[in-house]
């Protein structure tokens, strides 16, 4: 790698920072961690310091003008930023040179994804935007270097420190009218580091995201590869900020003077753990919850011979695919580990892509929001009394029904009471599940290599929130970021049924 010139466009400030509250393992006293007070008790300080604090802007100017917040982007203006990174070894270059390279390939990637450098207006007709002004982006730089990466990725629980490798912490969507719509942090460890973005979530969803995030280790690579500033002409997978389609709408959200909060408590006690699944592990869940017969180094044929059943012209077989058959395994642990009553309806929450169930579909790297949620009931009695077949096929039965047509009835409901979204888990027996297995996460090369690991912040989390990542291994295998009260985390790690399929 080779470090670059560092004419750009910049502009470095001078910062106080404070670290928000932050839940931690049970059986311990919550507290308030902070740069300046409340530190908890095994060490004097936080673990991760602010260094600095620079504005960057596009290397270019934006022609896009406005983009009108669509009915799929106004009800995430209730939630948080979004907060995913990417967890690296060290690369060989000295810091400073990294940081340059980092600010200089940030500064063309917004370039081509100039919206993350504009913030939102409200006209006086209660129309909400993104005015594509070139404001800029804020880059952290953060110092966490009595952290390994070994702190990161071996403990059960996620560790409470990897809050603190986000910026924007509990920051509200709609607050992007008088801040950043987008914040980039680099945290340093002894051996690593940590990349971190936090996006307002009503600018864009999953998909976006990891377009953008893929895009910046794209250019990064570029100019880590070359000696010199060059010019970036194109990428590989340019956005489409199209606002012609179904999801754009007349209707008008009203919103509560100061902006909307969120609907969930952001203080409660939880736990947070990612569980590991591996291809072998998934695919035996998929060949049981499909009703097929899995011997041992079957695997393939298991894959072949279903996909073939399932695009049987003469005997059409449904098939329930893999990543709702590990849903329909979480759900039902996780209704046992509550103990609801038999009688109390349960709510498995999904986040579908519509780009594709649009008819006409929408261009796969559509920028922003197209995402809707969709909501699976049953009993805690079936929930628990049933086989895992037939949880899945519930799963199945509503994703597969999500059709064009389903999407502009969403539509149309929403319109006629247009409101943000209530995430939450608000009846104690509800869970959602976010992000998806199938988003490039790990294809984030910054010119030293594949991540290590990814992460989230602390935003958006609950009891009973969800989001899949692939793993890094590849090939089918998946990762799932479970948040969840103590008690039922517990209750989890125990269910037979549930820990069988775990590989870590």
């Amino acid at each position: 790698m080779h470090a670059p010139p560092s004419q750009f466009p910049i502009n470095t400030l001078s910062i106080h920072f404070n670290f928000p509250s932050l839940s931690i393992l049970p059986n311990q006293k919550r507290v308030k961690f902070s740069l300046k007070t409340n530190m908890p008790s095994s060490s004097s300080t936080f673990p991760v310091t602010l260094v600095s604090k620079t504005m960057i802007f596009p290397d270019q100017k934006s022609n896009l003008g406005e983009l009108k917040l669509s009915v799929s982007d106004l009800p995430m203006l209730s939630c948080h930023y979004i907060q995913k990174g990417c967890l690296f070894t060290r690369p060989s270059i000295p810091i400073n040179s990294l940081i340059s390279i980092l600010k200089q390939a940030l500064s063309k990637t917004l370039s081509f994804f100039s919206p993350l450098a504009g913030r939102l207006y409200t006209d006086r007709n209660g129309y909400i935007y993104i005015t594509c002004n070139d404001a800029g982006v804020e880059f952290h730089h953060a110092k966490g270097t009595t952290l390994f990466i070994r702190d990161v990725i071996s403990p059960l629980d996620v560790p409470w420190f990897v809050k603190g490798f986000f910026c924007y912490d509990k920051t509200v969507s709609y607050q992007g009218h008088y801040m950043p719509i987008m914040a980039v942090q680099l945290t340093e460890l002894a051996d690593g580091v940590f990349i971190g973005c936090s996006v307002n979530h009503a600018v864009t969803d999953g998909t976006s995201f990891w377009n953008f995030f893929n895009s910046f280790a794209e250019i990064c690579k570029r100019i880590s590869d070359s000696c010199c500033n060059q010019s970036i002409e194109k990428i590989t997978r340019r956005p489409d900020f199209t606002r012609e389609t179904v999801l754009n709408s007349p209707a008008v959200l009203r919103l509560p003077e100061g902006g909307p909060k969120v609907t969930f408590n952001e203080n409660e006690p939880l736990r947070e753990r990612i569980f590991s699944f591996s291809k072998e592990a998934i695919m035996e869940l998929k060949a049981k919850a499909n009703n097929f017969q899995l011997n041992a180094g079957d695997f393939n044929a298991a894959g072949e011979l279903m996909g073939k059943q399932s695009n049987d012209k003469y005997k059409p077989i449904p098939e329930i695919s893999s990543f709702q058959s590990l849903s329909a395994l979480l759900w039902r642990a996780v209704t046992r580990g509550r103990k609801l009553p038999a009688s109390q309806t349960t709510t498995f929450r999904m986040a579908v892509n519509c780009r594709h169930r649009l008819n006409p579909k929408l261009n796969p790297l559509y920028f922003g929001n197209a995402i809707q949620s969709i909501p699976t009931y049953a009993s805690a009695g079936d929930v628990t009394s049933r086989d895992l077949r037939w949880c899945a096929q519930r799963l199945n039965e509503n994703v597969k029904a999500h059709d064009d047509e389903t999407v502009r009835r969403f539509i149309k409901e929403w319109e006629k009471d247009p409101r943000c979204f209530p995430l939450g888990n608000f009846d104690g027996a509800s869970m959602t599940m976010g992000s998806s297995p199938r988003f490039p996460m790990y294809d984030n090369d910054f010119g030293w290599g594949r991540p290590l690991a990814v992460r989230s912040g602390g935003a958006n989390k609950f009891d009973g929130k969800i989001s899949a990542f692939p793993g890094r291994e590849g090939n089918g295998s998946v990762d799932l970021e479970v948040v969840l009260a103590p008690e039922t985390m517990a209750a989890i790690e125990s269910d037979g049924e549930f820990i069988r399929y775990v590989s870590n």
